[in-house]
């Protein structure tokens, strides 16, 4: 039997099955309709009935058709993320394993929760060993938690998703990232934003939290590169192609032999969050909070 919501209109009872949500993010996934129809072992004209029923039921077009590689409209990429986290729910509450013993998954992008991972891991395996902590890295602003690929994740700076609920628990000063033998490296003292100002700045806008107002208008850089992960930003910088901004933590535990960190004291501090969705939050989730507020005081 088709698992199904039953939404009510003002006219009609519509059925939305979960099927319409697998087949709008196998086509959000593929860009191509007959790849999605034959990842879904369906014909393409099944998977087209699916999105037009999908789409009627929403009153939005979910995907831009007008050009030859299928595009997701701005409704459709704001309902991706509900719909794969409604998914990713729906599959782990059926998983009997998880009945068992469901994990806490802990999502990251980056340098997890820098000096206090290994303490926070130990301590909640001693005192919660009936609740796995998985961390999990995922390059994505989110750590995975807008698409339902983790149950919370540590975050870096400001955070804007719907349906979030975000917790402070620390901060990080900045650094600056450079090539190693770039003069800035070298240069006695700390340094400054106005001294990156005249440098390319490598931006992750993937997963990273820098951009380019993080600097004062006189001081802007006018140059960027953009990559899409912490491990293409640390080659770039390595390569000489450009300089980066970063916390304190990406220092300690990502080295690199090709870049340099230096402090950069006049950079606003970056918050470290923990967050989770709002609507059915992992059991676990504020005890994992307390501990991790705790973890931080004790220091």
């Amino acid at each position: 039997m088709p698992t199904f919501l039953r939404l009510c209109s003002g006219r009609m009872t519509v059925r939305i099955e979960l099927r319409h949500l697998r087949c709008f993010l196998a086509i959000a996934e593929e860009r191509n309709l007959t790849r999605a129809a034959a990842r879904l072992h369906l014909t393409q004209p099944a998977v087209s009935r699916t999105l037009a029923a999908l789409e009627r039921h929403l009153g939005a077009r979910l995907v831009d058709r007008s050009t030859h590689h299928l595009e997701l409209t701005a409704e459709g990429r704001a309902f991706r993320e509900r719909a794969a986290a409604a998914l990713a729910a729906f599959d782990a509450a059926v998983d009997p394993a998880r009945l068992r013993h469901r994990p806490l998954r802990l999502g990251h992008a980056w340098s997890a929760f820098g000096p206090y991972t290994t303490p926070l891991l130990r301590r909640w395996q001693r005192e919660h060993p009936e609740t796995p902590l998985e961390l999990l890295r995922v390059d994505d602003r989110t750590a995975g938690l807008a698409r339902g690929q983790v149950d919370a994740a540590l975050l870096r700076g400001a955070v804007e998703a719907p349906g979030l609920v975000t917790a402070e628990l620390t901060s990080e000063p900045r650094v600056a990232a450079l090539p190693s033998d770039s003069p800035l490296a070298d240069r006695p003292g700390p340094l400054s934003l106005r001294d990156l100002a005249g440098e390319t700045v490598v931006l992750n806008t993937v997963s990273g939290t820098t951009a380019l107002t993080l600097w004062p208008l006189p001081d802007r850089p006018v140059s960027a590169l953009t990559v899409a992960n912490t491990d293409d930003w640390l080659t770039a910088i390595a390569a000489g192609r450009g300089v980066g901004v970063s916390s304190a933590s990406t220092a300690a535990l990502h080295p690199h032999p090709g870049v340099t960190y230096r402090p950069l004291p006049d950079a606003p501090p970056l918050p470290v969050l923990l967050a989770w969705r709002d609507a059915f939050p992992h059991p676990a989730t504020a005890a994992l909070a307390a501990m991790a507020r705790e973890i931080v005081r004790d220091a």
